[in-house]
């Protein structure tokens, strides 16, 4: 007898073993097809190819402006930016809760012990129960929907890693564009500091011409609003740069200040590469983490849905315990005392008023969603590449015709001090031409650091800076 109950008990345990071996219900996921165009509608000029991109060049795109400060920066971002301890924290997250979702594949084990002392109703004599057991429970995933749990947290997990990616590409971009902006200002200071002590001389020169009665006080009193405009231009760029800095030093993890010895020598722009390769949409498009980050959400959400619809099915389990029980404790622990107990058991929610299909509802609805953000994803990645090749070919243009109107700004600064010395001409000749000049070169300085600060963009937008990540 005892081995016919035996033999019952494994052929229900193997029975369970087939069920949960059926396949998962619920929508089986298949990757969104990848809109990518053939190549980009912004025509590729002054120095733009449609060569594919080395992916080793890409992957740390700020040794191309060969900066040694630039260089240390990324590399200090890289170990303490608090940004990507964050996004290092959530793929630590998300690894551990797909662990978690994969315990719910395997027996639960249960230890207890327990005394109490009851009596029957009627007056009976009261009694001591002593025990002590071990309880097994196993829930047979016939369904999927553990199954499915599993794959929704595996790709919760690779979702967390893309995002982690995508900090990597916006900390690099960020701290380039800061690092492009300081250079961009100590630029702009000198050029300020170079005018200020042309238009200093000048000042001199005109008080000494007004003091020996050569000159009036108008042409004293042009020359000095002149120089105190352009001293005035001083402060808010020394702000700018210290903004700048201070920038820096909070994306690399450290407090405002950090990076002002490794910033006080003043270094020029950075100049970009004569040729840079941008490939064709559809590599940009595979290689970008923020795209690979919204896909792996759509996984995750069609996983959910199986999840959901396995609750409209019967649930299988397989539980036993074994066990000592008696009534005094010199007994508990005799070979008589065993307990054993072994067998199926099955629960099917009959009646929930409908929750059960409004949950499947909800998750097929969150799925449509993450589907949308995935196409909007997408389109913004085409977007911000097409914009980043136009505003960096065109301020290529813009920056060669800044530097020829300096030219002609520095000859006409040069004419009209000549003049103006030989009676040809008053003095707002001079100012007007040290003002056109002082404009002109400052906005050149900014034209070359948008230069190379839209580079900067491009390579964001094509996707670099994620694959030189430290070992995680």
């Amino acid at each position: 007898m005892k081995r016919l109950v035996c033999l019952k008990s494994f052929s229900a345990a193997a029975a369970f073993f087939l069920l949960g071996a059926c396949a998962a219900v619920g929508p089986d996921y298949q990757p969104p097809a990848l809109p990518a165009p053939e190549a980009w509608n912004t025509s590729l000029e002054d120095g733009l190819q449609a060569e594919a991109v080395a992916a080793s060049q890409l992957a740390v795109w700020w040794r191309n402006f060969e900066d040694p400060v630039l260089d240390e920066l990324v590399g200090k971002a890289l170990t303490g930016s608090l940004d990507l301890a964050q996004a290092k924290a959530r793929v630590r997250e998300a690894r551990a809760r797909r662990g978690l979702s994969q315990t719910d594949r395997y027996p639960t084990l249960d230890a207890g012990a327990a005394a109490k002392r009851s009596q029957s109703s009627g007056g009976g004599q009261a009694r001591n129960l002593y025990s002590a057991a071990f309880d097994a429970g196993w829930e047979i995933d016939v369904f999927g929907g553990v199954r499915r749990g599993i794959q929704a947290a595996q790709s919760d997990l690779e979702a967390a890693e893309a995002g982690l990616d995508s900090v990597l590409v916006s900390l690099t971009a960020e701290i380039g564009s800061n690092y492009i902006e300081a250079r961009t200002y100590q630029t702009r200071l000198a050029v300020a500091a170079a005018n200020l002590d042309a238009q200093q001389q000048t000042f001199e020169l005109i008080r000494s011409r007004y003091e020996a009665g050569l000159s009036d006080e108008l042409a004293l009193q042009q020359a000095r609003y002149n120089l105190e405009a352009s001293r005035s231009q001083i402060p808010s760029l020394r702000s700018g740069l210290a903004a700048a800095r201070n920038r820096l030093a909070v994306l690399i993890g450290e407090s405002p200040g950090a990076v002002d010895r490794l910033m006080a020598e003043k270094r020029p722009v950075p100049s970009t590469p004569p040729t840079v390769a941008v490939g064709i949409p559809a590599e940009a498009l595979r290689r970008r983490p923020d795209i690979r980050q919204a896909e792996r959400q759509i996984a995750a959400q069609t996983a959910r849905i199986g999840m959901a619809e396995a609750e409209l099915y019967p649930k299988f389990r397989l539980a036993g315990s074994i066990g000592l029980e008696a009534f005094n404790t010199n007994d508990l622990f005799e070979w008589a005392s065993r307990t054993w107990s072994v067998g199926p058991g099955i629960s099917w929610k009959v009646f929930d008023a409908g929750a059960v299909k409004r949950n499947i509802e909800i998750q097929t609805a969150v799925q449509e969603q993450t589907l949308a953000a995935w196409e909007a994803t997408v389109l913004g990645a085409l977007e911000e590449v097409e914009n980043a090749l136009s505003t960096y070919a065109q301020e290529q243009v813009r920056r060669d015709h800044l530097a020829a109107a300096v030219d002609a700004a520095r000859q006409a600064e040069v004419l009209a001090s000549q003049k103006y010395q030989a009676g040809l001409v008053d003095f707002s000749s001079v100012l007007d031409a040290q003002r056109s000049l002082l404009s002109y070169q400052d906005q050149l300085a900014t034209s070359q650091g948008t230069v190379t600060a839209n580079l900067i963009k491009l390579y964001k937008a094509l996707g670099g800076g994620w694959q030189a990540a430290p070992p995680a």
